[in-house]
């Protein structure tokens, strides 16, 4: 029998085999798995790095790189909002040409011109008539004509009109002459078309026909047939841009009070006169003092046969 408290030796014999208790074999695995490689080392590191940051200099440096990234944190802010700021107002100051581009039909004025929207107020007064209203007379018509009812066409490149919505149907200058589409300014037109309906009321037609001028040159038929065009023009144009603004009324008759509408109301109006002058300053010469060949030949195709 061994000795107590000595221990038993292995022996590989079949019978003399010792195993130690699973227990104890396991439980020192798990005690290694659960114990850090190096316990000690590990706890000193955190201490240490504990007493680092609680160092005063490296709490210092930690509110100082704070401060900074909040410093840079406000100026990109304030820089960004001063960007967008400048975009914004930017685009509010082409917000009438956008407006007046993606409401009309493109043409050269609304690259030429700088289309603006401005406050107006109509003079609707049912009693108290201004120039255009009064009988025929020099100075009347002097008046409308100030308005550029009668000016003659202009020019614009080839690739503008075709832009434009035009073909190469339409009248052209002759490439001798530096080609191009003969225009004019349809708001100039309809102006025109109204001029002459103002011309063939009941207290003006006499006057005009016996001038014997313009549209009153044409025998009665012609002349009906032009006023009536223009008469329908300016219903097409005043349906095509409806005036969503609303008419009010006001008291008259202080004694027996009555409602009548308010025509004086306010409006916002494209800048008219700029758009005159754009037509103004490329107007052809008169007709009967341009070259001859000044005009392209159409080519037959192109000629319509009757009157559109």
């Amino acid at each position: 029998m061994p000795a107590k408290g000595k221990k038993k030796s292995l022996s590989w014999g079949r019978n003399s085999v010792q195993y130690q208790p699973v227990e104890n074999l396991t439980g020192a695995d798990d005690a290694a798995e659960q114990q850090p490689l190096n316990a000690s080392s590990s706890e000193t590191s955190l201490d240490d790095g504990n007493r680092e940051f609680d160092n005063p200099r490296n709490k210092s440096l930690t509110r100082r790189l704070r401060w900074l990234a909040y410093t840079v944190l406000v100026i990109t802010t304030n820089l960004m909002s001063l960007f967008l700021g400048f975009m914004v107002g930017r685009w509010n100051l082409n917000l009438d040409r956008t407006c007046a581009a993606y409401t009309t039909q493109y043409s050269p004025v609304l690259r030429d011109v700088d289309i603006m929207y401005e406050d107006q107020a109509f003079n609707g007064s049912f009693i108290k008539e201004n120039i255009y209203r009064l009988e025929g007379s020099p100075e009347v018509d002097a008046a409308w004509e100030a308005l550029g009812v009668d000016y003659r066409a202009g020019i614009i490149s080839y690739e503008e009109g075709l832009k434009s919505g035009l073909t190469s149907s339409h009248v052209q200058r002759s490439n001798e002459f530096g080609g191009g589409f003969f225009v004019n300014v349809e708001g100039l037109h309809h102006l025109h078309c109204l001029n002459l309906v103002r011309k063939a009321l009941y207290f003006n037609y006499d006057y005009y026909k016996e001038q014997g001028t313009h549209a009153f040159t044409n025998d009665d038929k012609i002349l009906r047939l032009h006023v009536t065009h223009c008469l329908d023009t300016v219903r097409q144009v005043l349906m095509c841009n409806v005036d969503t603004a609303v008419l009010g009324q006001v008291w008259y008759n202080p004694e027996h009070p009555k409602a009548f509408p308010d025509f004086s109301t306010k409006h916002k109006c494209k800048n008219y006169d700029a758009v005159r002058k754009w037509a103004e300053a490329r107007e052809e010469p008169p007709p009967e003092t341009l070259p001859h060949g000044y005009m392209k030949l159409p080519v037959s195709r192109d000629i319509l046969p009757e009157t559109p």
